[in-house]
């Protein structure tokens, strides 16, 4: 039957070649010959398959491969078509003879088990995981008085009902305990099976789930038998097989290796979990010596082990390193036991075995996140007295400045006081937006408005900002540039911030007499910065952690301008952004200090583009405009409207938001300078309300706060606001940005042309 069936599957695949040939023509003569050879191997084996792929290749050959109506193999394609045909037909025979095998063995399995379950002495009912009988073998039926066909689908509870001999109340399902807790389980004595006709027998009885190779549970399988005769005997040691059964249910279900062993270390027992946790089955293990999964190094303890043993010690909570059968190590936790005989005679142990593996990995990650945490607390102490520090240091100027403007009317006094006022507002200045700019770079807000520019004159900026800083602490600055431009793909601003903070560090911890260098060197493709100085150096174990936030080199007391020790970190963020490296190198404590940042040059063009450079105090002319300054803090407003008034401008102040609202309605300001938090309304109601009137639809309205966050910026822009400027502001920056505002003649002119 194999051979004719496979011979007419082959004449329809030679046929159906024969029918597509008018479309393939000379291409794939041979394509519906793999599944006709599939088709023979499958219901015959390798005679049927070998002699489809012969008897195919020929009438193929003399069908559809040129030269048609010839058995032609002496042509080399023919040849080479022959040997590629002869060996995926050899893979796909090879295959299907695979699974020809596999499908036989899979049968006689299944065969064997319903042999199996068929001729078991005991009654065998299998169910589904919601309980509904999927098997009864015949032992079953006879004991239930259910036949299979009745039985299938039925709830277990109708099939199998069991009540207590003595109290004849309903006992719980064992099978409906091993679905819910997915444990085996067996009954208490004096169970009674009532069948299906009224008659009962006393049973002993046991279930356990189904699990599949994931551990889910897939149904439950119920063993049980009549013991009718052997109720008396069975009674008498029903506390024996009690203990028995519950001792099997928790070896089977324990989460933790159980394994048994002799004295002289031979495995007796192997339980599920202990497969799991060293990757041996039971077959594998059982009969082998307990070195199995001992590491070589630590064969030693068993002896120490058996030694307490014999002693008759137990030993708890041992915690050592086995090895999996893969060749990993684990940590485990050993609680061993001796085992004893009738008479009391050690005989072997009994060792419960807990992998600690994830909990040595969660004390080590928590010991390492405890120390991370304590440095992280030290260096944000560290961070806030220095922050406290770097913002007293200011102060203490301001107020004796504050108080001579007070105490003194000398002319020389009052410039002193204010170049130092300056200065110092300066500083602080520096100390909040270096903070604001690392908290933009950790959150990836920042970004470089980069351009084509001259090194020179941003190196020039940044110098001139720190000659009077290097003036003031008497260190020496030496700068060299050379003479040939060199030209950089940067932001300029950003730059000079970085030559800045380096620049700002050297003169910092250099003391006075000391000296710094700046030089610039170009070299192959790229540029070089380095500021070196004489200073009080930096200590080699020091110096990978230099970059680091809030990192500080030295904390004494006695230097009194060490930062917050956030302006390198500020260096290395603005670099890497920029595609450089920054290093820093240090023969020692005491020795000086060098920090190199290295930047990609650009081929020089002409004519450059330069960095902008910034004079202070060149402002632009002064135009005369009418401003309402806005501010809950009324030192603030009336310092700044008289700073405005010294400047040439009329001004009016409020505090609140009504009151502001009220001052623009009747002073008509050219410029409202708003504050955002007024009390009763925020200067972003106030913004609003404004730009609804119609007398505040021209108005310039400035928001000057001290948020400067890229959602303050936003929001200021949503609310209507012309221009967001931070506090304390630059004079200089607030005069050219009103000296660039139209007049209020070419605000009304506009405002004519567009109606």
């Amino acid at each position: 039957m194999a051979y004719g069936s496979s011979l007419v599957v082959l004449a329809a695949a030679v046929f159906l070649r024969y029918l597509l040939d008018p479309v393939m023509g000379d291409t794939l003569p041979l394509v519906t010959l793999f599944g006709a050879v599939a088709f023979a191997v499958w219901i015959g084996g390798y005679g049927p398959a070998a002699i489809s792929a012969i008897l195919g290749y020929f009438a193929c050959l003399y069908l559809f491969i040129e030269p048609r109506g010839t058995f032609a193999l002496n042509l080399a394609s023919n040849l080479v078509g022959l040997a590629a045909y002869l060996f995926t037909c050899a893979l796909i025979i090879g295959l299907g003879a695979a699974a020809r095998v596999a499908e036989r063995r899979a049968y006689e399995r299944r065969e064997l088990l319903r042999v199996t379950l068929a001729s078991i002495g005991d009654a065998v009912i299998t169910t589904d995981v919601e309980g509904r009988v999927t098997y009864l073998n015949a032992v079953g039926e006879a004991l239930t008085g259910w036949p299979q066909r009745d039985a299938a689908g039925q709830p277990l509870q109708t099939v199998f009902k069991i009540v207590n001999e003595d109290t004849r109340v309903e006992v719980e399902n064992p099978a409906t305990k091993a679905l819910r807790d997915g444990v085996v389980v067996g009954l208490a004595n004096h169970t009674v099976l009532i069948r299906k006709d009224g008659a009962e027998h006393p049973i002993d009885d046991s279930a356990a789930p189904i699990m599949d190779e994931l551990g889910h549970v897939q149904g439950c399988v119920l063993i049980f038998r009549d013991v009718s005769t052997q109720r008396g005997i069975e009674r008498s040691k029903s506390g024996q097989f009690q203990t028995a059964r519950l001792l099997a249910s928790i070896v089977e279900s324990s989460d933790d290796a159980i394994i048994s062993k002799s004295l002289d270390g031979i495995i007796q027992s192997w339980n599920a979990s202990a497969e799991r946790l060293f990757g041996y089955t039971a077959q594998q293990a059982v009969g082998r010596h307990i070195s199995l999964v001992i590491p070589p190094d630590r064969l030693a303890e068993e002896d120490r082990i058996v030694a307490s043993l014999k002693a008759g010690e137990r030993i708890d909570h041992f915690e050592t390193e086995r090895i999996r059968s893969d060749g990993r190590r684990i940590f485990v936790s050993l609680t061993i036991s001796p085992l004893r005989d009738d008479e009391g005679t050690v005989i072997g142990a009994s060792k419960i075995v807990r992998d600690i593996t994830g909990q040595r990995e969660a004390e080590h990650q928590l010991r390492r996140l405890a120390e991370d945490l304590s440095e992280a607390d030290r260096r944000k102490n560290e961070f806030l007295a220095m922050l406290a520090h770097e913002l007293r240091n200011p102060l203490a100027p301001i107020s004796h400045a504050a108080r001579a403007l007070r105490m003194s009317g000398d002319r020389d006094t009052v410039q002193a006081a204010a170049a130092m006022l300056e200065r110092q507002m300066g500083q602080m200045a520096r100390l909040v937006d270096d903070l604001l700019d690392m908290s933009r770079i950790t959150r990836g807000k920042i970004e470089l408005r980069r351009s084509r520019i001259e090194l020179a004159p941003v190196v020039q900026q940044a110098v001139e900002a720190l000659r009077p800083q290097y003036k003031t602490m008497d260190v020496n600055l030496t700068v060299t540039v050379p003479q040939q431009p060199i030209y950089l793909d940067a932001d300029p601003v950003r730059l000079a911030q970085v030559i800045g903070n380096l620049l700002s560090n050297g003169s910092k911890f250099t003391d006075a007499g000391g000296r710094v260098w700046l030089t610039v060197e170009p070299a192959e493709g790229e540029v070089a910065i380095r500021v070196r100085d004489t200073g009080i150096g930096i200590a080699a174990e020091q110096i990978p952690r230099l970059f680091e936030m809030f990192a500080q080199v030295d904390t004494s007391l006695e230097r009194s301008h060490d930062g917050l020790g956030i302006g390198l970190t500020l260096v290395r963020a603005l670099v890497e952004m920029h595609g450089g490296t920054v290093e820093a190198t240090s023969d020692g404590a005491g020795l000086g200090s060098e920090f190199a940042v290295r930047l990609p040059a650009l081929r020089p063009v002409s004519p450059p583009v330069t960095a902008p450079e910034v004079v202070a105090g060149k402002t632009s002319p002064v135009v005369g405009r009418r401003i309402l300054v806005v501010d809950d803090s009324h030192d603030g407003a009336e310092f700044l409207a008289l700073l405005l008034q010294v400047s040439g401008h009329e001004t009016r102040t409020a505090n609140d938001g009504p009151s502001a609202i009220e001052a623009a309605e009747t002073f008509h300001p050219d410029v409202v300078l708003l504050d955002i938090g007024l009390p009763k309304m925020n200067g972003y109601e106030v913004c609003r309300h404004i730009r609804k009137q119609s007398w505040g639809r021209d108005m310039v309205l400035i928001a000057l706060t001290g948020w400067g966050q890229e959602e303050h910026l936003r929001r200021s822009r949503e609310a209507g606001f012309d221009l967001h400027m931070v506090k304390p502001v630059d004079h200089d920056a607030l005069e050219q940005a009103l000296a660039s505002l139209p007049t209020r003649s070419q605000i009304g002119s506009e405002t004519r042309e567009e109606g």
